[in-house]
Order: structure tokens, then sequence, then C-alpha cells
């Protein structure tokens, strides 16, 4: 099988088309993608990498290295590498949610997409906190954000949130819910009969019973004791300044981590080139990479695809997953 996969490029003033570009010189027997762009990026992306590119209609396939079945999202202005401009922030949310929309319809198996600049997005009138909650609040879904290399995975029962914010977020009905969602994904998309699920406390020590926090004993412990009566392999809450350590790690099929920055910086150290970031619990899988636009990058073609790369590889093999059952 090779599922059809839409990946949108993103940001047109970062990395996210020259990426694509690079992805398109690339023959693939994984699966079929269309990509969702502005055209004249796309070009100004060949040429300044100096490669091929035919831009073919969205229901062709690749035939030669740089063809790329292409669905046009037209900016309002032109593109200046390394500049972004709000203006364009409607082509690239519109890009988004209609690839996402046909993904809901069946027209696509997977999802990927490319680094959004999310202060150009509200710059340009449009309220944006994430490609995660906005991909949710169209599916009319419970999500959780999980990236991902060769290393470790690490969900998060938080996401883009204040600091202060954290500890209100987490309550004991949401840590049940996102662990289910973790559960079923590790099972149903990884193929792990029976997954184990490191979860960290959210305070120092795990709390030091309760002498640092009691999140631990009356939110995050209790949620950890429901799902083990149902049988599912929950070891926590544990402190996060071990729970990394690669000993303890061989035995995890996952970690969840409370808040953004108590996981991702792990992640990110451990194989950052290779990291994706993936949506859990869509009706369909969602793959994107784990950078930003890289504006001081753009149009070098110094950028590294190999986490674009890795996202496509990861979506198709899920889909893939998903189509045979």
């Amino acid at each position: 099988m090779r599922p059809r996969l839409a990946l949108v490029a993103g940001e047109p003033a970062g990395v996210g088309p020259e990426l694509c570009v690079r992805l398109a010189q690339q023959p693939r027997d994984d699966c079929r993608l269309t990509v969702f762009a502005d055209p004249h990026t796309l070009q100004q992306a060949a040429a300044a990498l100096s490669l091929p590119l035919r831009l073919l209609d969205p229901d062709a396939p690749a035939e030669s290295p740089g063809d790329v079945a292409l669905h046009p999202a037209a900016n309002a202005a032109a593109t200046h590498f390394g500049r972004t401009d709000p203006r364009n922030a409607s082509a690239v949310i519109d890009a988004l949610r209609t690839a996402a929309a046909g993904c809901l319809r069946g027209d696509f198996d997977g999802l990927v997409t490319g680094p959004v600049h999310k202060a150009t997005i509200n710059a340009g009138g449009i309220p944006y906190s994430g490609t995660t909650e906005l991909l949710a609040t169209q599916a009319g879904c419970e999500v959780v954000m999980m990236l991902a290399n060769d290393i470790v995975r690490v969900a998060l029962a938080s996401t883009h949130l204040p600091l202060r914010e954290v500890a209100d977020a987490i309550t004991r009905a949401g840590l049940i819910r996102q662990l289910r969602i973790v559960h079923a994904a590790l099972r149903d998309d990884f193929g792990i009969a029976a997954p184990v699920i490191a979860v960290l406390g959210l305070n120092p020590h795990a709390g030091e019973s309760g002498h640092l926090g009691r999140e631990e004993i009356d939110v995050i412990a209790p949620a950890l004791q429901a799902l083990q009566s149902e049988g599912l392999q929950l070891v926590g809450p544990l402190p996060a300044d071990t729970a990394f350590l690669p000993a303890k790690l061989a035995g995890f099929d996952a970690v969840l981590a409370m808040y953004h920055d108590q996981g991702l910086p792990v992640l990110k150290y451990s194989g950052f080139e290779r990291a994706v970031n993936l949506t859990l619990g869509l009706p369909y899988p969602r793959v994107a990479v784990d950078h930003g636009t890289a504006l001081d990058l753009a149009g070098s073609g110094r950028a590294d695809p190999s986490s674009l790369f890795a996202a496509v590889e990861t979506c198709a093999r899920i889909a893939r997953t998903r189509l045979a059952r």
C-alpha cells in the first residue's frame, strides 16, 4: 500500500519550502505526496538551491526527481526568504485547514506539516496557539502532542502554556484521557502490544512526599491508579531529573511529561535532527517537523531536511498500519 499524504510547507519565508524541494529529489515508494504551498515560493526555493522542480496537478504521480504534485496555496504577498509577512498568514492557515479537511474526508491518509511562525500568524489577525490545537478543534476531538526520535517518545500533558498556568491545567480527568490516547497510539499505530508509559511528576523530586507540592499525591497518582486498575502499565509519578537516565528509559515505551520544557529538552538533545512531532488522537495520522521556521537559514541551502524526511517516513508507516486494520 502507498498511502496518500498531504504535505503543508508552512511559513513561506522560512525553510519549509526548500525542505519540500529537497524532499522532492528523493524517489518514494512508501507513499504519494501532495504538497500544499505557494507555487512561486517553491520555484524560488528550487532556484536558490539550484535543484530541479516540476509542479504537477494534485493527482499526478511524481516520475522524476523534482516532481511535485501541488495543491496551490497562493500567498497574498511576494515571498522574501528570512522576512515573514503577516499578509501571508491566511494562506498558511488555509493550507493547513484544507489539507486537514481532506484527511477528514478520506482524500488523504495522513498529514505532514512544515514549520509555522506563530507570531506572524497572530500578527495577521488570526488567533493561533499551535497547529496541534488548530487540528484538534477542526476535528472536534481530544489530542495529545508527542515528540519522538530513535531514542525516546515524549508526550505532553500540557502544551503551549505559560509556566504559571501549568499546575491548574493538570487534572485527574485530563491525565486519564491523555494516557488512554497515548496508550492506544502506542498499541495501534506503533504496534506495541503492551506499552509501558512513564509518567513524570510536576514538582521537583516528584513533590518529595508532599513537601514540594501535592499535585503528585492529589492529582497524578490517583489518575495512574485508576488506569492501572484497568490494566494499563504506568510507572510514576517519577522525578523528571532521573526518569530519562538510559537504564530507566530502556524500560519505557513513552514518557508523559507534565509540561513542554520538562520533557522536550531531553528529546531534542538526544536526537534533534531526526525528531518528529505527532498529534495523537486525530482520526488520521499527523506528523510534523520538530523545528521552527529557521528564518536565518531560509534560502541559504543550509537547512537540514532530516526531520522532514523522518516526518514523512513516520506518517507513511502509521498510515499503512491504519489502512491494514
